[in-house]
């Protein structure tokens, strides 16, 4: 699993689809340009020319450069059934939270005298509500993966170093560093 957490908030989003994307380059490319309406800007969205775009609509060209399959398919996915994406969203934001599970190092600053030594902890935590609303928010925003890395560390921070309040008053901040796994679900 990818360490990139824009990513992986997008590939829970990306589970909650009710129809899976296009597969094939030829479906791909047609569902774009019904998506952008011509082959024009499919060709300037994908850095290729427009004679290529209508190969491929034509399943005149079958298999892509990596580098354009990749661009292909994060541009479908990135469109496909944006209904259940914001659904889902709008869902994990008001009621239903998001589970995080992540292996990293996590170490915290205190008070004097405590044990704050970042170590390597796997955690699997279900964050509230509020939590997915501002890491969605955030994301939407165009944050970048350092904050999207300082909002899942606060998060955790409230709900399992400090269980919401309840314990470690003292804890001032955790830092999320080395992260080695991690996966968000809805």
């Amino acid at each position: 699993m990818s360490t990139d957490f824009g990513a992986n908030l997008d590939a829970a989003v990306q589970r909650a689809f009710t129809r899976p994307a296009p597969k094939t380059p030829g479906a791909q490319m047609r569902y774009l340009v019904r998506q952008l309406k011509g082959t024009r800007a499919v060709a300037q969205m994908l850095r290729i020319s427009q004679r290529t775009v209508e190969r491929y609509v034509k399943d005149q060209i079958k298999k892509p450069r990596p580098d354009l399959a990749a661009r292909l398919d994060r541009e479908v996915k990135n469109r496909w059934q944006p209904r259940v994406r914001a659904q889902a969203r709008a869902r994990a934001a008001a009621s239903e939270g998001i589970m995080i599970s992540v292996q990293a190092r996590l170490g915290y600053s205190g008070a004097t005298g405590t044990t704050d030594d970042g170590r390597i902890r796997h955690l699997t935590v279900a964050l509230p509500p509020q939590h997915a609303a501002r890491l969605f928010d955030a994301q939407q925003q165009g944050a970048g993966d350092d904050e999207l890395r300082r909002l899942t560390a606060q998060a955790l921070q409230e709900v399992y170093f400090q269980d919401d309040g309840r314990r470690a008053g003292t804890l001032q901040e955790v830092q999320l560093t080395d992260v080695i796994d991690l996966e968000f679900e809805l």
